[in-house]
């Protein structure tokens, strides 16, 4: 794990921005398409503004995201929807959305339907963003909800999750789906998500702090990206 440190928001987002376009456009060089999972929340919004104007194939470019919750796109806490608003414009407008989110009424009964449609991603994911929450869960793996071990064990490319500290049914991408990347990034900002990035650190149990499967594994090249502010 590489950990980078910056000055402050503006600072990163615009850099992050480059170096993310920049593995975009090596894989289009490379591979002739593209694949970019990121996922949702305030954070990466402005630096989703700044990738946005990346002057790159935006076309051979598909986009989904590490976990959505089970809501249409007219809630506020549609992640499809933040990405459709802040990601997918601009130049970026001409890149391919795969949704999470399917017309099942629960996500219990969608894994089979939204696992299809990820097969129109290139894996390994070129480039996998991540967040952690204040608990240590990242894209949906949450260590409160019952389908943890799967999540952590599963060959399944997506599970549904329920967990019991957050509202909503969740679709996310397991853990072995996350680790088949060619380069994760942890996107953090704030002094509490150095704290608990520091005693995810500091201890091993995976099922207390999910985020360690991501940082203390050797088979994914993984950098932290931070700002205290």
């Amino acid at each position: 794990m590489q950990f980078v440190e910056y000055s402050d928001t503006s600072d990163l987002n615009a850099q992050f921005a480059q170096r993310v376009a920049g593995l975009l456009a090596n894989a289009i060089e490379t591979k002739g398409q593209a694949s970019l999972v990121v996922s949702g929340g305030r954070t990466p919004l402005p630096f989703f503004k700044a990738l946005s104007n990346a002057d790159i194939d935006w076309s051979k470019v598909a986009i989904t995201l590490a976990d959505e919750r089970w809501v249409e796109q007219s809630s506020d806490a549609s992640n499809t929807a933040l990405v459709l608003q802040n990601l997918i414009q601009n130049k970026a407008s001409k890149a391919t959305f795969v949704e999470l989110k399917t017309s099942e009424d629960s996500a219990f009964g969608a894994e089979a339907s939204v696992s299809a449609n990820l097969n129109s991603l290139s894996f390994p994911i070129d480039v996998l963003i991540l967040g952690m929450g204040e608990d240590g869960h990242t894209a949906s793996l949450f260590p409160c909800s019952e389908q943890i071990d799967q999540g952590l064990s599963s060959d399944k490319v997506c599970l549904a999750v329920q967990p019991t500290t957050a509202p909503h049914e969740r679709m996310s991408l397991t853990l072995k789906s996350l680790l088949n990347s060619e380069q994760i990034f942890v996107h953090l900002v704030g002094e509490s998500k150095k704290v608990v990035l520091d005693k995810a650190l500091a201890g091993d149990d995976v099922k207390e702090m999910p985020i360690r499967a991501i940082l203390k594994q050797d088979s994914t090249p993984v950098d932290v990206i931070w700002a205290a502010k």
